[in-house]
């Protein structure tokens, strides 16, 4: 239920960043992870360049690769399923798989969730961007604020526990916020993430 209303905030956002119908249920079909999904309306609706938001995109998507690095072996999926499986490979189904007590429940529970979380997900997709047409214009206005604060939802757990996260988290706003008015909207995210993680490697070393 959670992520069907994130589906929703997802499609309304979407169109309401110029997205049609039919490119934001492309979007989630084919890409299929929320904060990429999120990033890339994001970096649209604020007038940055196509490239831009890809490469917001595929930066915050680049996680889903260690997760699948951590599943590959535990899954055991060869062919055409390992391509199918690559598909859900998000946050998570990697966490409920991971947190199974055996192999076959890790299998089984990687499936339901990846198979449940792909329909709710699209079908809630949908109905926010036919949904978001029939908003009157003031609505339409507040869909801006839906962005940041679904980026918002997914970093406030990883911010409750670790002292070190959030010295990160607050270096990489200031970062961004610092380069927003001189760069293309979707670059100083890559840049704040980059300097963020070459100075927090270094002063770890």
């Amino acid at each position: 239920m959670a992520v069907g209303l994130y589906g929703a905030a997802f499609g309304a956002a979407a169109t309401a960043a110029g997205l049609s119908v039919l490119q934001t249920c492309m979007l989630s079909l084919l890409m299929f992870t929320g904060a990429s999904q999120f990033a890339l309306v994001g970096v649209l609706g604020a007038g940055g360049a196509p490239l831009a938001a890809v490469a917001s995109a595929l930066l915050l998507g680049a996680r889903n690769t260690l997760y699948g690095l951590r599943l590959a072996g535990p899954l055991g999926v060869r062919g055409l399923r390992r391509v199918v499986a690559a598909h859900a490979v998000i946050d998570e189904t990697t966490a409920m798989a991971l947190a199974a007590p055996h192999a076959a429940a890790l299998r089984l529970s990687f499936a339901v969730t990846g198979a449940s979380l792909f329909l709710g997900w699209n079908v809630s997709t949908l109905a926010g961007a036919l949904g978001s047409s029939l908003l009157g214009e003031s609505a339409q206005v507040a869909l801006d604020a839906v962005v940041p604060a679904a980026f918002l939802a997914l970093l406030w757990p990883r911010l409750r526990n670790s002292g070190t996260d959030r010295v990160v988290a607050a270096g990489g706003a200031v970062i961004a916020l610092a380069l927003s008015p001189v760069v293309p909207p979707g670059l100083q995210v890559m840049l704040a993430a980059a300097a963020v993680g070459l100075g927090f490697g270094w002063w770890r070393r």
